[in-house]
């Protein structure tokens, strides 16, 4: 059975002629420790994807399970990093991480909990920070106390909607390292949803472009095979990283193009006449009278 599976999901807003299908026939299925991660254009639906396997939003039609069960709402068991910050802004960084680590684990002790805060915030390099709000803080550093405050949780899955955008290249390849070392020391099952190929190439085990919406669905699968742990610098000079990235690109350009010129129709405008606005203010004035 597959730690994660996507039965044929439809995702829709809207009802009758209003309705919009934004994600169609999606399948896909994630084993238990896998590292997966899903590539996209702009307004394909990713962060649509994100919501329905977190349990923020719920699937027009198809069938949706974790471990074998249907997802019904949000789970400590599955932690996201969203794209925006959602940080509470009258709570320090410290605060802001702690009071996610006290929902998850009700019966730690205080010191114990103390102990998980301070890691994960040194671990994203925010131990001098650890006193303000977020208002003190950049965009980068918002992002780092919430990528903090998800793997502070310890979620059997993690789920990462394009989390390390906003972040410098340093920082960036840094948190990069940290979530694939904890990754690989507890084999925590992920989904990472980038625009990034190298960075999906770097980090997964496998990726899967999201087609262009509306009715947007999975493409094929590229299989990562390069061995771990993996350097970043030696990755450059890897044949096998060359050959997946290109047959990615190319693949995903392709798409584009196709989409782009499906989107170049063309279309004949009724015959109409301006309104003379000026009879039109004139009317009204008369009739005010």
């Amino acid at each position: 059975m597959a730690y994660l599976e996507l039965n044929n999901i439809q995702k829709s807003y809207g009802t009758g002629a209003q309705e919009l299908q934004v994600l169609k026939n999606i399948n896909l299925e994630i084993n238990e420790g896998e590292f997966v991660a899903i590539v996209g254009f702009s307004g394909s639906g990713k962060t649509t994807l994100v919501n329905l396997i977190s349990g923020l939003q719920k699937e027009s039609s198809g069938a949706l399970r974790f471990k074998g069960k249907p997802i019904n709402g949000t789970s400590h068991e599955r932690g996201i990093i969203f794209q925006n910050y959602s940080l509470l802004p009258w709570l320090t960084v410290y605060q802001n991480v702690w009071i996610a680590v006290k929902e998850t684990f009700p019966k730690k002790k205080k010191k114990e909990l103390d102990e998980v805060v301070r890691y994960y915030l040194d671990m994203v390099s925010l131990t001098p920070a650890i006193n303000k709000r977020p208002k003190e803080l950049s965009g980068g550093m918002k992002q780092r106390v919430a990528v903090a405050r998800t793997l502070a949780m310890d979620p059997e899955m993690i789920i990462m909607d394009e989390p390390l955008g906003a972040l410098d290249a340093l920082t960036r390849g840094n948190l990069q390292d940290e979530i694939l070392k904890i990754w690989e020391k507890n084999k925590r099952t992920a989904l990472l949803i980038t625009n990034d190929v190298d960075e999906g190439i770097y980090m997964a085990d496998r990726i899967i472009p999201l087609l262009p919406g509306p009715k947007a669905t999975l493409g094929p699968e590229f299989k990562i095979d390069i061995p771990r742990p993996r350097d970043k610098t030696a990755l450059n000079d890897n044949p096998e990283f060359k050959r997946i990235r290109n047959e990615i690109i190319e693949f995903l350009m392709q798409i584009g193009n196709e989409n782009t010129n499906q989107s170049n129709n063309s279309y004949t405008l009724p015959d109409v006449e301006p309104k003379d606005l000026r009879w039109d203010f004139q009317s009204k004035l008369k009739l005010s009278y």
